[in-house]
């Protein structure tokens, strides 16, 4: 993010670079690329793999693999239902495409594909996504905010939204060890690094408790993990534990897990989300509680049902409730 001068309030004034989806803080570990060198080491060892793009391989970092192996990079233009087609087709050939796109491309655009070629013919196809939720200051064009409730509708798709660098280059061959379509979301460029702090193994499937509290509970997937883990540290300074429990697998979901921490009595459980609140993670845990019969707090994080505005990122993950800061503070009031 760059800055130029100063607002009144005496705030950096941002420039349209904060627009890009880059949600990395100032000083904060990254990782470039993480997704496109995964690849790259996969593809090594497995002849089948190919990489297919609709005319976005350098905002996917999927040029890093057509460095490595021009020979299997497949660029379609700008048609993601020929994207999507195609991938299909080579899948029931043997091969195993990795496909890449912006998120409201393949979720908007080539829904029905994906849908009609890809999950009802249970094809061996990887979906990676990115400017996934609110990681776009574009406007809705560009903001997938209702991804996660799409694919989690559509049958035989394993659903999958990342934290982090760490945890992207260990999705890369889990998904490909595991046979059928995928869809994952996707961050891209200089890619925080949060996970390997915690000693974190990502297993497709699983949520995994990164840190324990007796106040509360968060679970929280995709960048609002990030989120989640400085906000309870932000929390502990004011005497309160917060649990933050990590869901990458939004589909199939981790229910013992779910269910073994969130009926832990005492505790508030808050879902935290970069996505709408409606048909996302919230809504998936909501619905497993109350057909469990288990009935804690509950608060919901995510996005509005609404569409989305346009600006720099650090503004609207303010005005949207889902920067650090809100987080704490929503927290706090749930508290009181």
């Amino acid at each position: 993010m760059k800055s130029v001068g100063s607002t009144p309030s005496g705030k950096p004034r941002l420039t349209t670079s904060a627009m890009i989806a880059s949600i990395a803080a100032e000083g904060q570990r990254t990782r470039p690329a993480p997704f496109g060198h995964a690849l790259v080491e996969l593809a090594r060892s497995r002849e089948d793999v190919l990489g297919m793009t609709a005319d976005l391989g350098k905002y996917t970092d999927l040029h890093i693999f057509a460095q490595a192996f021009p020979d299997r990079y497949y660029q379609m233009g700008m048609a993601e239902q020929l994207l999507f087609g195609a991938a299909s087709g080579l899948a029931a050939e043997g091969f195993m495409p990795f496909t890449t796109t912006y998120a409201v491309f393949a979720s908007r655009r080539a829904y029905d594909f994906i849908h009609q070629t890809i999950a009802e013919e249970d094809r061996n196809v990887k979906i990676a996504c990115a400017l996934p939720g609110l990681t776009s200051g574009y406007g809705p064009s560009h903001q997938a905010a209702e991804d996660l409730a799409l694919f989690r509708a559509m049958p035989n798709m394993t659903v999958i939204d990342p934290c982090d660098a760490h945890e992207i280059e260990q999705i890369v061959p889990a998904i490909a060890a595991h046979r059928g379509p995928v869809y994952m979301r996707l961050l891209r460029g200089q890619v925080p690094l949060v996970l390997d702090g915690y000693n974190y193994r990502f297993e497709l499937g699983k949520a995994a408790l990164l840190r324990d509290g007796a106040d509360i509970l968060i679970i929280s997937s995709g960048i609002m993990t990030m989120r989640a883990l400085e906000a309870a540290q932000s929390l502990q300074d004011d005497r309160v534990n917060a649990a933050v429990l990590h869901v990458p697998t939004i589909k199939p979901l981790d229910t013992e897990t779910i269910l073994r921490e969130a009926g832990k009595p005492g505790r508030l459980v808050v879902v935290a989300e970069n996505h709408t609140v409606i048909g996302g993670l919230g809504e998936a845990v909501a619905a497993l509680l109350m057909r469990a019969g288990v009935h804690p707090a509950f608060r919901q994080i995510g996005l509005p049902d609404e569409f989305l505005a346009a600006g720099a990122l650090p503004t609207l993950h303010d005005r949207y409730g889902i920067s650090t800061a809100e987080v704490t503070r929503q927290i706090k009031e749930w508290l009181r």
